[in-house]
């Protein structure tokens, strides 16, 4: 009896603690999003750089451990290993890695505002422009339907591990991509910090 509960309440739903990773990941999303909105409505230049500055690296520290450590662990696990893996990788970070990618690309572009060297006749700038939007592309164009697709295939009652293989490093490859362009972006933004002046 015990057994055919259990069996009902597992089959065709997400393991129990996919709801737990995902409430996690929710109510730290909640906070970027909400230091940024406090910064731009008391003007606050500090807050706004330290909003951004700390979306921004924890964004490309995460990129850069994913890219360059989970890539290789996920390689040496056996595949149960790494369908576990991906069932609580991919939910735990659901909300917060939109949120810190968002927040980052907004608040960089208000600071760039305020301090006065968002000029769109840069071309630091238009090379930033065009790298937030790769990195835009890629994280709500891949890697977040990729996530979808983990969720619909972990939901079902005879879920395909290889698919959920897959598509776990098809994003983890993503990540390590992102963080190569988000260091190229870094280089740019230290560029036009220390020659504000200079467009060439």
């Amino acid at each position: 009896m015990v057994q055919a509960q259990e069996t009902v309440r597992t089959k065709g739903m997400f393991p129990a603690y996919t709801g737990r990773l995902l409430s996690w990941s929710f109510i730290v999303a909640i906070i970027p999003p909400a230091v940024l909105a406090i910064a731009l409505y008391s003007k606050s230049l500090l807050l706004l750089q330290y909003t951004h500055v700390i979306t921004g690296g924890t964004w490309t520290g995460f990129d850069l451990f994913m890219g360059v450590i989970m890539s290789m662990v996920f390689r040496s696990l056996e595949p149960p290993a790494r369908v576990e893996v991906a069932k609580r990788l991919t939910p735990l970070n659901f909300f917060v890695m939109p949120s810190l990618a968002a927040v980052a690309i907004t608040a960089g572009v208000y600071l760039a505002q305020d301090l006065g060297t968002f000029n769109l006749s840069s071309p630091w700038i238009i090379a930033a422009g065009v790298v937030v939007v790769i990195l835009t592309v890629q994280g709500f164009g891949v890697f977040l339907p990729n996530s979808l697709r983990i969720f619909i295939e972990v939901s079902k009652p005879n879920p395909d591990t290889q698919k959920i293989i897959k598509l776990n490093m098809r994003n983890i490859r993503l990540a390590g991509s992102q963080a190569a362009f988000q260091l190229a972006i870094i280089f740019i933004m230290a560029h036009i910090a220390v020659y504000p002046g200079v467009t060439i």
